[in-house]
């Protein structure tokens, strides 16, 4: 449980306030106080050791002394943020990054207080709590050079540029590191912390040396592709890259239990990767010529592909591994939300992530970078589209089981894709035909008496999702279904140049949910694909200022109160807005 003076001090923030760092193997999620209030060790889904985001223990502060005015931005392309506060006697920044690209096995905090206008004089607190708070720091030993040193809930300590600090006993009978640093005009002090679950051995860390690494790491990637909104664009890839693990995996979100809705019971665990989100992830580098997380997606797919089969599942721990079932922690939450780890969405079939991993695997095909690996794994989902094709599945946005339209088209979409990129493949002309017939069969059940796409044979609503089919090729942009099924999506499902997934009830739509912003940013690349990029521009634009400072997004977006709703980053919209960055700085150009 998080200490009560923390939790008077540093409460939890509305979203948009909160920044990230990440080094791909996990993230820390930084509050306008300094506060590092999330962070899981050694791993994505692993325990917190930072928790009081969700009203667990553990926090690690750099918080100025002086009355401020909070602020913050990114350095270019990179997740090296920058707190930024302007006290009443001068201008104090703390340059905030997880040393990257990141050890699997122990996390390097890196944090360097900067006095850019005056002395800087700060307050620091290091209150690391394994397991959402349930162990402290007990016997915390301070070395001869300085170093903090200690082992916490199987994990090992060593934190180095405070040696001044002390031991202080909080009213819960926890133990805690607090120092006061100044630091001169001009100058600068750097803090590095290290947590892992190995020995912290050898030489005491350089911080000048840790930085200058993280700081070339970032810079190695590029965008091949020109694109509109080039800095969100941009740091759109630095995201990505700091939620994709070295084996290729990229999680969802960097939390859990963040609430879509107050008190709605819609809190869900992000932490692990998504195949389909993997799968826009790459299609959405493609477009923009990013080719590292291009090539990540296609090995971390391909190899769940490989593995599973016909039986693949929605999600996966980054390290290819089953999730967990969902529990409780016992903690207070997020406010309106409760505590949650695990998902149950392991459980689920969803038959359109065989059709996206076709595509993606046709967009490395296109890159010339497929490989004997994705080659096969493309021909087992296939074979899994093929065995799988007429039952029921939990479709895009994991509901009930149903013949969903959209997860049909998608399939179709995908063997159109790998046909047409690797047309010297002996199947090709098979998997062109199986699309026919799938576009056929779904014809005869997926059109409303309108003319446009419906969800299901017994849903006749319109849904975000049934703007996909012309986007990634399922039929032409031409084809007479698609502009219907644009028009009245724009009429039925969009408010004040926001989007929404489906009409859930006869509640205003915003009652009933947050827009949600993959579908804004699909709305943008569709209607670009019509031809009309006035309006493509005009969904692009309000869609992308859904964010805070950090220029981070998460799932949903409350268009009334003007807040973010969800766990955060949500890596699926970053993708999206990625490849509408590309796709609309181009012609239409249909499905390519």
């Amino acid at each position: 449980m998080a200490d009560h003076d923390d939790v008077l001090m540093y409460p939890p923030q509305v979203l948009r306030q909160y920044a990230l760092i990440a080094d791909g193997e996990r993230g820390v999620i930084v509050g306008p106080r300094g506060d590092f209030c999330w962070m899981c060790v050694p791993r994505w889904d692993s325990d917190a050791v930072f928790s009081s985001l969700i009203g667990g223990g553990g926090i690690y502060a750099v918080t100025p002394e002086e009355p401020f005015v909070w602020g913050g931005y990114y350095e270019r392309a990179s997740l090296i943020w920058r707190s930024r506060w302007v006290t009443t006697s001068g201008v104090v920044e703390c340059r905030e990054a997880l040393a990257f690209p990141g050890d699997p096995r122990c996390a390097v905090l890196l944090r360097r207080i900067m006095a850019v206008r005056g002395d800087a004089r700060v307050h620091v607190i290091c209150d690391p709590r394994p397991e959402f708070g349930a162990h402290g720091l007990r016997s915390p030993r301070r070395g001869d050079d300085g170093v903090w040193r200690t082992e916490l809930g199987g994990l090992r300590m060593r934190w180095s540029g405070a040696g001044d600090a002390s031991l202080r006993t909080t009213p819960h009978g926890d133990r805690r590191l607090e120092t006061n640093l100044e630091v001169p005009a001009g100058g600068h002090h750097d803090l590095v912390l290290e947590l892992g679950d190995r020995p912290l051995t050898g030489r005491r860390p350089d911080a000048d040396r840790l930085w200058e690494a993280t700081e070339t790491a970032w810079r190695e990637t590029t965008l091949r592709t020109g694109t509109i909104a080039d800095r969100d664009a941009r740091h759109a890839v630095a995201v990505m890259r700091g939620l994709t693990s070295r084996g290729g995996g990229m999680v969802a979100a960097a939390t859990t239990s963040l609430p879509e809705r107050s008190g709605a019971e819609r809190n869900y665990d992000y932490r692990y990767v998504w195949i389909r989100d993997q799968c826009y992830a790459g299609q959405a580098a493609a477009a923009a010529g990013v080719d590292a997380l291009l090539d990540d997606a296609v090995r971390f797919v391909s190899a769940r592909l490989l593995d599973d089969g016909p039986d693949l599942k929605p999600a996966y721990t980054v390290d290819g591994g089953p999730l967990p079932d969902q529990r409780g922690l016992d903690l207070p939450g997020y406010p309106g939300g409760h505590d949650e780890i695990g998902n149950r969405v392991t459980h689920q079939f969803q038959l359109d992530t065989f059709g996206e991993t076709l595509l993606l695997i046709a967009a490395a095909a296109r890159q010339g970078r497929l490989d004997d690996d994705a080659r096969r794994a493309a021909h087992a989902a296939v074979t899994a589209i093929e065995r799988r094709r007429h039952g029921p599945d939990a479709g895009i946005w994991e509901l009930e089981d149903r013949v969903w339209t959209h997860s049909r088209l998608i399939c179709a979409a995908g063997l159109r894709a790998l046909a047409g990129a690797v047309p010297d493949d002996p199947m090709a002309e098979r998997w062109t035909g199986l699309a026919d017939t799938i576009v056929a069969e779904t014809v005869a059940f997926g059109v409303h008496p309108s003319g446009r796409w419906q969800r299901a044979a017994d849903d006749p609503r319109n849904d975000g999702a049934l703007l996909l089919p012309a986007i990634r090729g399922a039929v032409p942009p031409d084809d007479p279904r698609v502009r219907p099924t644009l028009e009245a999506y724009v009429e039925q499902l969009t408010d004040d140049g926001y989007a929404y997934r489906f009409r859930h009830d006869e509640r205003p739509l915003g009652e009933a949910e947050g827009a949600f912003l993959l579908c804004g940013f699909l709305l943008a690349i569709a209607t670009h694909q019509q031809g009309d990029d006035r309006q493509a521009l005009r969904w692009f634009e309000r869609n992308r200022a859904a964010c805070g400072p950090a220029g981070i997004f998460s799932e949903e977006y409350d268009v009334t109160q003007r807040q973010m709703r969800g766990n955060l980053p949500q890596a699926f919209v970053h993708a999206v807005l990625l490849e509408a960055a590309a796709r609309l700085a181009g012609p239409p150009c249909g499905h390519r």
